[in-house]
């Protein structure tokens, strides 16, 4: 076998870091692909199609190539033949449609190689051995990425088995008179899309969201920023970890004026719990938090007695696990389990922020 690393997880996350190795020169049979679905968009597609999302929050380098440029705004700017995607990308501003951004994946996964290299199969154990790491029965690999993506759609407790309630990523209609328990994007544009149906809507939430373009402040995605958030101790940054994943959807006229004007005609209101007339109720929740949520995660935490802080995984700064990494292996963390490193990570650039330097780490393998 000439199989170098192995990716764990055949989501965003892998496939992110599958396209940066392929980029850094190994080939599809030097990469084993461990995961449940062979379309790395496959679960995102019905969450996006569940919530009907028609554009992309991410902005300009928010895919899955390797190499920031060119992106997908270059590549619709040449089938339109306008130069508008590129100027929005130069300003952060572009954001593709969720049918631009599917073609773009489909077009990648073709060219890349990536169904040569995927065994269609779940990894349950990672087990650190002498140069590098055993998965399951499936062999052992000096170089070891996991990237097992959310752990789980998150429902409030009192919820779990009232017959009313649907998650808001799983597919569902409206009914005429809706709760949507949340305050973030997802909330938001459920809020949006049952009152174009003609619904009447509350909105059940415990804050007010905040009004920003990203999940996570622009300036901890460059150095510098994330300079300053690694220098904090270890209970403040998780305290700024979660302070990140507090609600937030982008602020402009095309999300305040249709509240603003249900709100006026009686169809939209706030209320801090579900009330007993309501016929539905979404929730926009998000996903499980933390590592303990993962049973690969926990049980690498408890085998190896790795070092946690609250939720996360402590991670050195380029996502590596620094108990299991030395010059000859490596052992990292991506997508949302790796945000101890980088804040973002559970977005396309963090994910790749991550899968750049672990092809490094690998092509510079003396091993290769």
């Amino acid at each position: 076998m000439n199989e170098r690393c192995a990716v764990v997880g055949s989501g965003f996350g892998g496939f992110v870091a599958y396209t940066a190795l392929r980029y850094a020169g190994l080939e599809p049979e030097e990469i084993a692909v461990f995961g449940d679905t062979s379309d790395p968009a496959g679960p995102w597609r019905v969450r996006a199609a569940a919530i009907r999302q028609e554009r992309m929050r991410s902005e300009s380098d928010g895919h899955c190539h390797p190499a920031s440029f060119p992106g997908i705004a270059a590549r619709e700017a040449a089938r339109r033949r306008s130069a508008v995607p590129l100027l929005q990308t130069v300003c952060d501003r572009y954001r593709p449609t969720v049918a631009e951004f599917l073609r773009h994946v489909d077009e990648l996964r073709e060219r890349s190689g990536w169904d040569s290299s995927l065994r269609r199969t779940r990894v349950e154990r990672v087990r650190a051995l002498g140069g590098g790491f055993e998965l399951d029965s499936h062999g052992s690999f000096p170089h070891v990425l996991l990237a097992p993506g959310h752990p789980g759609l998150a429902r409030p407790a009192e919820l779990e088995r009232d017959r009313r309630a649907v998650h808001a990523y799983e597919p569902h209609e409206y009914a005429s008179r809706v709760a949507v328990v949340g305050a973030g994007m997802a909330a938001a544009t459920e809020w949006l899309n049952a009152l174009a149906t003609g619904a009447e809507v509350v909105s059940v939430r415990r804050r007010e969201p905040a009004r920003r373009p990203l999940n996570v402040a622009r300036p901890l995605f460059s150095k510098r920023g994330l300079t300053g958030f690694r220098a904090t101790p270890p209970s403040r940054r998780a305290e700024l970890l979660r302070a990140f994943a507090a609600p937030s959807y982008p602020p402009g006229r095309s999300w305040d004026e249709p509240l603003e004007l249900a709100s006026r005609e009686g169809r939209f209101r706030l209320a801090a719990a579900v009330e007993s007339g309501t016929e539905q109720v979404i929730c926009a929740t998000g996903f499980q938090r933390g590592y303990h949520h993962d049973p690969l995660l926990c049980r690498l935490v408890e085998e190896h007695g790795l070092e946690t802080e609250e939720r996360w995984i402590v991670l050195a700064d380029d996502s590596t696990v620094p108990a299991l990494t030395d010059v000859g292996r490596t052992l990292a963390l991506a997508g949302v389990a790796a945000q101890w490193a980088y804040p973002a990570a559970d977005t396309l650039v963090g994910m790749k922020y991550v899968a750049r330097r672990f092809a490094r780490r690998v092509a510079a393998c003396p091993t290769r």
